[in-house]
This record gives C-alpha cells, sequence and structure tokens, in this order.
C-alpha cells in the first residue's frame, strides 16, 4: 500500500466495495474474511459497512485523512485491489471528505 493510502482512506469510507460472492474464504480459492462481508444478492457480496448512506468499511482502522490502515490488506476484494492512488475515483472520495482540491 502506498504511503499516500495510508495517510488517507477516503476510498475506504466513501464506497460500496461489492464483488463476487467466491471472493471470500467460504467458497473454494476465496481469500476476503466471510464474516466481513454481507449478502447484497445470491451473487454478490461486500465488505460489511459499505453499504450504507455512510459507507466504511469494517477493515479499515484509524481516521480517515489520519493515520488508516487495511486490517486485511492481503486477503482484501477486487475492487480494493484495483484502487490506483490519484485516479478519478480517489480524488473524489478526497474531495469529498475536504482532503484534496479539485482538479
Amino acid at each position: 500500500m502506498s504511503d499516500s493510502c495510508q495517510s488517507c482512506g477516503a476510498c475506504c469510507a466513501t464506497f460500496r466495495v461489492s464483488f463476487y460472492w467466491a471472493e471470500a474464504d467460504d467458497a473454494p480459492g476465496g481469500h476476503v474474511p466471510v464474516t466481513l462481508t454481507e449478502e447484497l444478492t445470491p451473487h454478490l457480496r461486500c465488505m460489511r459497512g459499505t453499504h450504507s448512506r455512510a459507507p466504511r468499511c469494517v477493515a479499515l482502522d484509524g481516521e480517515v485523512g489520519g493515520a488508516v490502515a487495511c486490517r486485511i490488506y492481503p486477503q482484501r476484494p477486487s475492487p480494493c485491489r484495483e484502487v490506483i492512488p490519484g485516479d478519478e475515483r480517489c480524488r473524489r472520495a478526497q474531495e469529498l471528505w475536504g482532503l484534496a482540491g479539485p482538479n
């Protein structure tokens, strides 16, 4: 995880993190701790805490905009693995948290 992610965490407290159910560790080859997920549909799960009006992933430790860390970083789901620091979604989350000015 980049240093900027470890001092931000905005994406973890802005977006719903949904993924194919078989990424959870109750499926053969799955790796995301199922106890930290909730079912959305028969085929989709999301990280607990991200399917709400004020999303915040249950695996996020720390204060957004301060020192943060993902407790399951090596086991995180595919949407988290696809995060690119500084991309449009990252900047949008930072703006919503007042962490960056608009580009």
